[in-house]
């Protein structure tokens, strides 16, 4: 997916930047070319200010976004969903966030699931980044409670762990 959009966008760096923004928020694309989040639109002054570009530049992405038959399927579709990481104080939560050695590999989610459940600790949500679509892909595991360190030593000892932040 990466590949997809620094190829379309390759001769505009700002736009590749708004498509970016998009992906990596969850916002879409309607068919009207709007960016939308969960179908609820947002207006393109809004997407240009959070980012420093100019709101011709989101509107252009999105249109350019419509055109390209791989995006257009990808922004058309995709939802946001809630990020409990966020909320981890409030709610009395915990997480931990995995970087893998190589994201591609399987058994990664596995592996981090099986240590943490051995231990007795209810997971609320797990959160990860795809790598086709992410740069730097990660895996966060959000649960009840604190992380005990022996589950923190246990995930970073797994053969599939490039690195564990707190």
């Amino acid at each position: 997916m990466w590949s997809d959009i620094i190829r379309e966008f390759s001769d505009s760096p700002s736009q590749s930047r708004v498509a970016r923004f998009l992906l990596e928020n969850g916002f879409g694309v309607n068919t009207d070319g709007r960016i939308t989040c969960n179908g609820i639109e947002i207006p393109a002054t809004h997407i240009a200010r959070a980012i420093g570009t100019d709101r011709r530049v989101v509107d252009a992405t999105a249109r350019r976004i419509l055109d390209a038959p791989s995006l257009r399927e990808v922004f058309t579709n995709i939802r946001a969903t809630p990020d409990l990481s966020q909320l981890i104080g409030p709610l009395g939560l915990s997480s931990v966030t995995i970087l893998p050695q190589d994201a591609r590999e399987k058994g990664i989610v596995s592996a981090a699931v099986g240590v943490v459940s051995g231990h007795n600790l209810t997971i609320r949500q797990i959160f990860v980044t795809d790598p086709q679509l992410s740069e730097e892909p990660r895996l966060v595991i959000i649960t009840e409670g604190e992380f005990p360190g022996e589950v923190i030593e246990a995930i970073r000892k797994l053969p599939q762990v490039k690195q564990v932040i707190l």
